[in-house]
């Protein structure tokens, strides 16, 4: 569609909206309509902003909509309509198409859409927005708006107050034309639009919103229209307005034009010497003698030799297209003089911003961008209007209160974060990195008018400020990152993506640092900084303790070899009685590991000190592990005689115990369990304190990339300030006379530069850039003299080390640095180095550099010192022929993935899934990464869903004092460690593989438990719990269902025993579940367990001496056969009133008719109906209340529980 052609149904909206007579504009009556269209139009355009360019060519915004805006106002649908058009119409071009379109077609509309923005702006004036008129009705309508109260304002209102804000801040944006832009102290578009604003009293209103405290939510909007009011001007020009800078702009004028005269003099002069008395054509022809044409000849020049001296190789040719990817990035901001009146106004408007508003409007927008209520890249405003009021603060009358806001160390924390961050995004998101740099830009500026100002600080009169600059001085110096920010931007300087003007105010603002830094240095005598360092670690492997002691276990006739010795020293430790137990700790308490899994390591530890000959110390270890660990057996019974014990020892020394890894080891292990093990270097930040030194700090300037970019700055000095070139000549003075580091500028590319300055006809406005030149030339000719490859040095780049050889000598670096050299090869080392190699080279599945290492038994070498030199020597080829070989696939294809949904559903319901899929895959990879997959695909929710089910014996198969007992003892625990990780605890896996562990390990810890807490005194609670279990049996053998129960203890004496660690010890044996997480605060009865476990374990904790006194009151014969339900149920009724009745003879409330229940309760058989009252809490009441002065525990009251079961349903 040809877009100069308007589309009819858009036409007939335009027309339907009324006409211009004269001066008046006559709606129509479905103008409100058509306004609505419109806006519906633009709303469903295209990509290419059809709606918007043909409603910009038939000038509908300057025709129809600005009358009706003036001219009707009072119409208030259509003005609000009208209004929220106008925003729409007038939004940016960039944020119509997102950003700067490449392809060719979509930047011709966009140059369009940009086109139609200036015209609104700019063409005619009487009829755009640089009218009076226009903003005097915008300025109208927002201070009737603002005089109502917040409980007046509608949303409507707060709506319309949005848009107005938008629409000025539209129109301030548009660029302005470069093509009809005028020069200096003339009145371009932009000025006039200010000006409108001005004479309008908007600049008034605004002023309130940025000062008014009940405006806050308009301070964005508010300091986004002043940046544009602001854009082109600069705060020293505007601030030196009526205080006599006038003459000082009109001497620095007269200064260019001087120099461009001198310039223009030189050239006269020049043409008139090379002028020649003979016509052209007899000029004649010369052979130039040395230097060589095309051919073998010498070169024949055909002008006059007044022009050899500036003859080139060049001439003539065509000069190369440099890449738009390596241009240099253009300048966008353009500074320009606005006409008289309109600086005058701009500056009393900055003063009375700064005396009114900055302080809250800072605060307000600083908060707003803290809470993350602000859009995307709203903080490069805030970080413009703190560079440019606090610029213009200090060029007019310094007051450091009116911007006491953002003088303070959190601003300079805030810009540094900012500046920080832009520079990492400009590295990494390479599409956008000149948008960065920009930003970047705008955050140095802020942070070079934060330093300006603390600068100033010092020269004032008042103490007080002169202290608060001291202060945060003393917080910048100090802090680390401050100090090497500059550095960070000079090494990282792009000058594709950063404009000349950026490196200009880099150079500026380290000129300023480190004068401050210097004269604050001067002034402490000594300052301490903060200084952190990278410190690198190499992870290496975790050897077990026999590796590291040299205790590896020997073959079976070398430990027989050893064991009489052994045995000797034994029977006379077995015989001694003063051998302590208390002198050695079979456990780690420090450790992560609970003590009960500690029993293997105990084992290694008595194996350890057997081969290391240490009879004494393995007597003691096992003595005190079977005071920790009497359960089982497994180091020996109570009542073990020393024969048994040295036999026990014999057992334990051919033993084959696992040594397993610490648990990083095994974690890492773990995660990377093909790839090969290699050592980590993991960096640690170490802070510390150190004395500052200044040379130290100015020491690191000294590099090629710092001179580079002041090099790259100085090739433009015509066209720099005098305080540019000022900055650039005292950094390389710092360098190159401080430093005694002049060879650092001997670069052909910097001498060109100096030959040019020298001949240039105005040198003399350059004195300072002369006299260093001829400084840094005479350094070198004297050097030449002494060193004649100096000249060869001009065509590189050098470093502090060369400088220092150039200067020094060549090899006295050398010298230097010899002791800490590498040790040579002698020529016999080289030949073994040569059999080494070809003798591991071809073994497969060894690495050939560790193969070397182990039989390299000269002078210690290191990994990297191995392989440079048999690259050195022709024997590989490269350094990367050596590198270790891991599993380098990291993506997962479509095909791979299926696969390994196929895998996980056929093996997900083996003991070990991860393990199967590991055999069966094909793509190989690690078991970290096949777990990551199952997690992202959803197939599993939880690692410990992968971990491998344990399939255990029952423990009445081991022998307490048989090497099968040791096997299997070591066994068990080792299949604990790995398939029980540490975050295991929090749940516990479901089936029944734990409920069997608990059934045989009853046998052998429970009761010897549960004996030593009864003479301890937990006889009560031991019933309480064995009446907790027996309930749970009960309660889930009727409801069918299992849920995890919380043992609630509600008595003093319930809740010691479950802090005490021997309870909780027989709670873990029981398969009582501990706390998950810090959200449970009680130990649970795990779901697992069924009702026969539960009855089974409560069984368990009968005491013996209890049981004796009740056998003759419960003894009964009951009838029927041994495997019947009714049997088996009847039973377990029993079980649950005789521990009742335990509990209440040892409370000393048992009753005659409870003990006349029990006896009944066993004879019967066969009930139809079964009717089950747990009233025992009820009558603990009633005999309480009774008993109050015996009983000193405290009852609490419960509701009575009644479950009844019908088993004639069943």
């Amino acid at each position: 569609m040809d877009l100069h052609m308007m589309n009819c149904e858009l036409l007939a909206t335009c027309s339907a909206l009324g006409y211009l007579e004269g001066d008046t504009y006559h709606k129509e009556p479905d103008c409100l309509e058509s306004v609505k269209d419109l806006i519906r139009y633009l709303r469903h355009e295209d990509e290419t902003r059809d709606v918007r360019q043909q409603l910009g060519a038939a000038q509908i915004l300057q025709s129809d909509l600005l009358p009706i805006l003036t001219q009707h106002r009072q119409d208030k649908p259509l003005f609000d309509a009208v209004i929220r058009l106008m925003v729409n119409l007038t939004q940016p071009a960039l944020l119509c198409f997102g950003s700067l379109p490449k392809e060719p077609s979509f930047r011709h509309h966009f140059l369009q859409v940009l086109t139609h923005l200036q015209a609104y702006k700019e063409f005619p004036i009487s009829q755009a927005f640089a009218s009076e008129k226009a903003f005097g009705v915008l300025s109208e309508t927002l201070y009737e708006l603002l005089q109502l109260g917040w409980e007046e304002r509608q949303e409507e209102d707060n709506l319309l107050i949005e848009r107005i804000l938008l629409l000025v801040r539209n129109i301030l944006h548009v660029p302005a034309d470069l093509d009809q832009e005028k020069i200096d102290d003339d009145a371009s578009v932009h000025d006039q639009l200010l000006w409108a604003i001005h004479l309008s009293g908007l600049d008034d209103l605004l002023l309130f919103l940025a000062s008014s405290s009940a405006e806050q939510q308009w301070s964005l909007h508010v300091l986004e229209i002043v940046s544009l009011m602001f854009r082109d001007q600069n705060p020293e020009q505007l601030a030196g307005i009526g205080q006599g800078c006038l003459a000082q702009e009109r001497s620095a004028d007269v200064a260019e034009l001087e120099v461009l005269r001198q310039r223009e003099m030189a050239e006269k002069k020049t043409r008139a010497l090379q002028r020649s008395n003979r016509h052209s054509r007899f000029g004649g022809s010369y052979i130039v003698q040395g230097l060589k044409s095309i051919g073998e000849r010498d070169l024949i020049f055909h002008k006059g030799l007044h022009n050899l001296r500036n003859y080139s190789s060049d001439l003539g040719k065509q000069p190369k297209k440099v890449p738009k990817r390596r241009q240099a990035a253009q300048e966008l901001s353009i500074q320009r003089r606005s006409a008289l009146n309109v600086r005058l106004f701009l500056r009393d408007f900055c003063s009375e911003f700064l005396e009114n508003c900055y302080n809250r409007l800072m605060g307000s927008v600083k908060d707003h961008l803290l809470r993350e209520k602000a859009q995307q890249h709203d903080e490069t405003y805030y970080m413009w209007a703190l560079a440019f009021f606090m610029a213009f603060n200090r060029a007019a009358s310094f007051r450091p209160g009116l911007v006491s806001e953002t003088l303070s160390v959190r601003t300079f924390h805030f810009i540094e974060q900012n500046l920080t961050n832009y520079y990492e995004m400009m590295l990494t998101d390479r599409k956008e990195a000149a948008s960065w740099a920009r930003r970047m830009h705008l955050a140095l500026k802020a942070y070079q008018e934060l330093l300006a100002t603390v600068n100033e600080m010092d020269l004032s009169p008042d103490e007080a400020v002169r202290e608060s600059s001291r202060i945060i001085k003393n917080n910048i110096f100090y802090v680390m990152e401050y100090r090497e920010l500059f550095l960070t931007l000079f090494r990282k300087f792009d000058e594709r993506c950063q404009p000349r003007s950026f490196l200009r105010d880099l150079v500026e603002t380290t000129h300023l640092f480190l004068k401050m830094l210097e004269r604050f240095c001067r002034s402490r005598g000594n300052l301490v900084v903060q200084n952190k360092r990278n410190k690198r670690r190499k992870k290496k492997k975790v050897l077990d303790q026999a590796t590291v002691s040299g205790n590896v276990p020997s073959g079976p006739e070398e430990l027989e070899a050893m064991w009489p010795a052994l045995a000797e020293q034994l029977q006379c430790c077995a015989q001694n009685p003063e051998l302590s137990i208390d002198s050695m700790v079979p456990f780690d308490a420090a450790s992560e590991v609970p003590v009960e899994e500690q029993r293997t390591e105990a084992m290694i530890r008595i194996q350890d000190c057997l081969l290391a000959g240490q009879a004494p110390q393995a007597l003691t270890l096992l003595r005190s592990a079977r005071e920790v660990w009497p359960e089982g057996d497994v180091f020996g019974s109570q009542d073990i005689s020393p024969e048994e014990e040295i036999q026990l020892l014999k057992q334990i020394l051919s033993a084959p115990l696992p040594r397993q890894q610490g648990p990083e080891e095994r974690g890492a292990e773990e995660e990377e369990e093909e790839e090969e093990e290699e050592e980590e270097e993991l960096q640690v930040v170490q802070v510390s304190e150190k004395e500052f030194n200044f040379l130290d700090y100015l020491k690191r300037f000294a590099c090629s990339t710092v001179i580079r970019a002041y090099v790259l700055l100085l090739r433009s000095y015509q066209q720099n300030s005098a305080h540019t070139n000022h900055c650039i000549v005292k950094m390389l003075h710092r360098l190159a006379h401080d430093l005694k580091m002049e060879a650092l500028l001997f670069q052909l590319s910097v001498f060109c530069l100096f030959n040019r300055l020298l001949s240039d006809p105005a040198a003399g406005a350059y004195k300072e850039l002369v006299t260093f030149a001829k400084y840094i030339l005479g350094k070198f000719f004297a050097l030449a003299a002494v060193n004649q490859k100096a000249f060869v040095e001009l065509l590189f780049w050098k470093n502090t080390a060369v400088v220092r050889e150039m200067t020094e000598g060549y090899g006295s670096l050398d010298d230097r640095s010899s002791s800490r050299r590498a040790p040579t090869w002698s020529p016999e080392e080289e030949a073994h180095l040569r059999e080494l190699y070809l003798a591991h080279k071809d073994v497969e599945g060894q690495d050939v550099v560790e193969a070397i290492l182990a039989h390299l038994n000269t002078v210690p070498r290191t990994r990297k010192q191995i392989i440079h030199h048999l690259v050195q020597l022709g024997l590989a080829d490269s350094v990367k022929d050596f590198q270790r070989k891991g599993t380098h696939i990291v993506l997962w294809t479509g095909d791979q993935e299926l696969e390994l949904q196929r895998l996980f559903e056929e093996f997900r319901d083996s003991d070990d899934v991860l393990g199967h899929i590991m055999k069966n895959i094909t793509a190989k990879r690690s078991r970290a990464r096949i777990v990551d997959k199952l997690l992202a695909l959803g197939l599993v929710a939880e690692r410990r869903e992968l971990y491998k089910k344990r399939r255990k014996k029952l423990a009445s198969s081991i022998l307490p004092n048989g090497a099968e007992s040791l096997k299997y003892f070591c066994q068990e625990d080792l299949e604990e460690e790995e398939n029980l990780p540490e975050e295991d605890s929090e749940e516990d896996e479901e089936g029944s593989s734990e409920a069997e562990e608990v059934q045989g390990s009853l046998v052998l810890s429970t009761e010897n438990l549960g004996q030593s807490l009864h003479q301890e005194g937990f006889s009560t609670p031991l019933l309480w719990l064995q009446h907790c279990l027996i309930r749970a049996a009960d309660d889930r053998e009727e409801d069918g269902c299992s849920q995890a129960v919380p043992l609630v203890p509600l008595t003093e004496e319930n809740e010691e025993a479950m802090e005490n660690e021997q309870f909780q010890q027989l709670l873990r044996k029981l398969g009582v579940r501990p706390p998950a997480s810090e959200q449970e605060t009680f130990w649970r009865i795990p779901a697992k367990l069924s009702p026969t476990q539960l009855r089974r374990v409560a069984a368990s904790l009968n005491q013996p001496e209890e049981e004796q006194k009740l056998q003759p009151e419960l003894q009964t014969e009951v009838p029927g056969e041994e495997g019947s339900d009714e049997e088996h149920r009847k039973e377990h009724r029993a079980q649950g009133l005789r521990a009742l009745l335990l509990t209440h003879k040892k409370k000393g409330l048992a009753s005659p008719e409870e003990e006349d229940t029990v006896g009944k309760e066993q004879l019967k058989t066969a009930p139809k109906k079964r009717q089950l009252l747990d009233s025992d809490e009820e009558q603990e009441e009633d005999e309480g209340r009774n008993r109050a002065p015996e009983l000193a525990a405290p009852r609490i009251q419960k509701k009575k529980r009644f479950q009844i079961e019908d088993d004639e349903d069943d």
